[in-house]
């Protein structure tokens, strides 16, 4: 591992729950932030990190060109879909040249736009990294420090100390689980409380306290409101299965509670955390959770 990926990953397991923004992960003061997105994408192409990404720079493609040339009155998109296809028809634009507004709905446009093949995301900016299951294990087990000379702060040899103590001596994960090992005098299965909430009794929760839920995972996971689905379901499934889960989401979006986003590169998730999400009929599957 390169000395500037080291220091990035060390960087990253400073922060809460080992998640941070990407502009608060470079190397050192003289990193440019393009060179530490590129580390990023080092590291997500091995899996030791994800990162949440946005599209930056947007241009059309032959099938979107093929479509334009469509009469107009039997065109398979929406006016602001149209409004897209035609901004970018010419030349490689920003998103907010296509004016389709508010910016949520147009990420939202645009992602499914090129998951229909109707355009093309020729840039994209990495917002927050998380440190992946396979990279805590790679820092744990794997990592063998190597060479002479000092190349780390004593900062970030902190936060590896840190991070040491916390995995290996206390076998910690994300989820803090407590395990009741005494077993009672019928032979029941101990109890498991998961961050404080009994999940034994199989009690479903409300639509409410599902949304403070969601509130609560993004705060411990630090995603900025921008909450992907699979953590959800890891927390609720059971008591709930995916289609109440799916059904309760689908209230509260029409309640002005949650509204969601599709995912742009599915790249820098597993099949399983992908395949959470709630598949459309038309673009991509509905991936992160935004509480309004």
């Amino acid at each position: 591992m390169e000395v500037k990926e080291l220091k990035f990953l060390f960087k990253l397991i400073g922060k809460n729950n080992y998640c941070g923004k990407i502009s608060e992960l470079k190397p050192n003061s003289k990193t440019k932030i393009s060179e530490t997105q590129s580390i990023c994408r080092n590291l997500c192409d091995r899996e030791l990190v994800a990162c949440s990404q946005t599209v930056t720079k947007i241009k059309i493609n032959s099938a979107g060109k093929a479509l334009l040339n469509l009469d107009a009155n039997n065109l398979p998109v929406t006016t602001d879909e149209l409004k897209i296809l035609k901004a970018c028809s010419t030349e490689v634009i920003t998103p907010g040249k296509t004016k389709v507004t508010p910016a949520e709905k147009r990420e939202e446009l645009i992602t499914k736009l090129v998951k229909q093949g109707l355009i093309t995301a020729t840039a994209t900016k990495i917002e927050q990294v998380r440190l992946t299951e396979r990279g805590k294990k790679t820092l744990l087990e794997e990592y063998n420090a190597k060479g002479t000379g000092s190349v780390l702060s004593l900062d970030l040899l902190d936060n590896y100390v840190r991070f040491l103590r916390k995995n290996l001596c206390s076998g910690s994960s994300q989820s803090q689980i407590t395990v009741n090992k005494e077993v009672n005098g019928n032979g029941k299965k101990p109890q498991i409380k998961t961050n404080g909430q009994d999940t034994s009794n199989g009690k479903k929760p409300t639509d409410e306290e599902i949304l403070q839920t969601i509130i609560g995972l993004d705060r411990e996971l630090g995603t900025d409101n921008y909450l992907p689905i699979f953590h959800l379901r890891n927390k609720l499934q059971p008591p709930l299965s995916r289609k109440e889960l799916d059904d309760a989401l689908y209230r509260l979006q029409r309640g002005d509670k949650l509204e969601f986003s599709s995912l742009v590169e599915a790249v820098h998730y597993t099949k399983e955390q992908v395949e959470a999400g709630i598949p459309q009929d038309v673009g991509g599957s509905l991936f992160f959770l935004m509480v309004n």
